[in-house]
């Protein structure tokens, strides 16, 4: 298969009282507004190369409204639509703000993805302009402000089948997954259009309600930078739900908070980076580490809670054995380390 997508370049959501996500935006992540077209507010990271990474929606409850790749060319934009197509998905043509022709679906298991190749390229100029020629704008003067825009976490009810889809139609790479340890059920699975470890994260839902989300993700240069935004966000009073800490999986350093929609966000550094075209994907249990590498730490069980709320009882809360919620939960106690 060609190279269809190439990277995520926004997410936009749904929030309540939308006001007051954008202050907790400018105040306690240090992203900038760019635009404000109706109800919906656009906003952007310091170091992303496009106009917007995050769109803010009003809506009764938080939520996805969609997720958007950018193709690798025209042409790729127009095979990926032919392709989701013969796939049994019908999508519609849309003109998006700032990034004009676009393909917007709702993929198998409910979640909305928008796929376009034209985009306005942001260069800040005046007293934003970066001394350094390549980057967009100058780095900004808010402790612990990501550069960028870095993935996105989806919850579905079949892990596996997900990223088998979106691998076979649009070309993503399934770059590892977690299982647990006593039973063979896949609770995670990463999937990239790069070289990263992943821009698309994929958790088992056990609700009976489609397209929810778990997360959205951005990104800081260096683990410094986390562990400062960490300490300014208890500074400030926001709580922390989890971290900080690195992810077996992926490798990557995570301090995951809340805005006040309750959306969850999280800030990650560091990472691998794989080049390889034939890559068999691995699998981790839990008691690998496959989320707390450090094994000294339980995962939170609010960590599970995706958005919108789940119309039924999630697989956290019914429906699982008890030993299999403790193999999620709480992975190293038969080790003494739980």
């Amino acid at each position: 298969m060609i190279s269809l997508l190439s990277h995520l370049s926004y997410v936009a959501v749904t929030c309540p009282d939308v006001e007051a996500s954008v202050r907790f935006y400018e105040e306690h992540v240090g992203l900038e507004v760019v635009d404000r077209i109706g109800d919906d507010v656009y906003l952007r990271c310091w170091g992303d190369y496009y106009r917007y990474s995050v769109v803010l929606r009003p809506g009764p409850e938080p939520s996805l409204s969609t997720m958007a790749w950018r193709t690798t060319s025209p042409e790729a934009l127009e095979e990926a639509a032919r392709r989701i197509q013969e796939a049994g998905i019908e999508g519609t043509w849309i003109e998006g703000n700032r990034i004009g022709k676009a393909f917007e679906f709702v993929g198998p298991w409910g979640h909305s993805m928008t796929l376009h190749w034209d985009v306005e390229h942001y260069k800040a100029t005046g007293d934003k302009a970066s001394a350094y020629p390549d980057r967009p704008q100058r780095r900004s003067r808010h402790l612990g402000a990501p550069r960028q825009l870095d993935h996105i976490t989806i919850a579905t009810s079949d892990v596996d089948a997900f990223a088998q889809w979106y691998r076979d139609v649009l070309g993503f790479r399934i770059m590892a997954r977690t299982v647990l340890d006593e039973a063979p059920i896949s609770v995670f699975s990463v999937i990239t259009t790069n070289e990263k470890s992943h821009d698309l994260g994929v958790v088992l839902d056990g609700s009976t309600r489609a397209g929810r989300m778990n997360h959205y993700a951005f990104w800081v240069d260096t683990r410094e930078d986390l562990l400062q935004a960490a300490d300014s966000l208890l500074e400030n009073g926001v709580p922390i739900e989890y971290g900080p800490s690195i992810h077996g999986i992926g490798e990557q350093n995570f301090l995951y908070y809340r805005e006040p929609s309750s959306l969850r966000i999280e800030l990650n550094t560091g990472g691998y980076r794989n080049y390889v075209p034939d890559w068999e994907p691995q699998t981790w249990t839990p008691s690998l580490g496959s989320n707390n590498f450090y094994k000294n730490s339980q995962m939170p069980m609010s960590m599970t809670e995706s958005f919108p709320a789940a119309d039924g009882p999630s697989a956290t809360e019914e429906g699982v054995p008890d030993e299999i919620k403790d193999a999620l939960f709480n992975p190293y106690a038969k080790q003494g380390n739980g």
